[in-house]
């Protein structure tokens, strides 16, 4: 199982969502830490870093994978229109 760690845009936005929606995505984000590249699972091109996205509902789940400190870091979460900017 990998450590999560949020970005300052991830946790802002999990604490403003509503209490259903938090809960979707903090479950998905924790199946994540146990298998972090599953068969829903994109990469997104055009990043330094190798980064992932995944889809809950209408929002997006931007993430990294760093298996040497064993680390999963979540980047951003946001509605499909406007995680990519």
């Amino acid at each position: 199982m990998l450590g999560v760690s949020y970005s300052h845009q991830a946790s802002s936005f999990l604490r403003k969502a509503t209490k259903q929606l938090a809960e979707r995505l903090l479950k998905k984000i924790e199946g994540l830490s146990e298998m972090p590249v599953t068969q829903d699972t994109k990469v997104i091109h055009g990043f330094k870093e190798k980064l992932y996205r995944v889809r809950v509902g209408d929002y997006r789940i931007l993430y990294t994978v760093d298996y040497q400190d064993a680390k999963l870091d979540i980047v951003k979460i946001d509605k499909r229109d406007s995680v990519y900017l």
